[in-house]
């Protein structure tokens, strides 16, 4: 049952900060550069949720114990 509640955080902190990064795309045709979007996104801490997320969900797969 831990398995399973450590995929769904990582899951649900994959899709937070996938959303924020799609959201914050939205400063782009405001005139913002990639290169001023991406120092701005490394500044925000829900933009690192995505890939904690996905290594969590990562790490949960791989260290199930399979039954053969």
């Amino acid at each position: 049952m831990g398995y399973i509640l450590l995929f769904l955080i990582g899951f649900g902190l994959s899709v937070t900060g996938g959303v924020t990064l799609i959201a914050y795309m939205n400063f782009l045709p405001a005139g913002v550069s990639w290169t001023e979007y991406f120092l701005f996104v490394s500044g925000r801490l829900e933009c690192y949720f995505l890939p904690v997320g996905l290594f969590l969900m990562t790490f949960v797969v791989y260290s199930f114990p399979h039954r053969s």
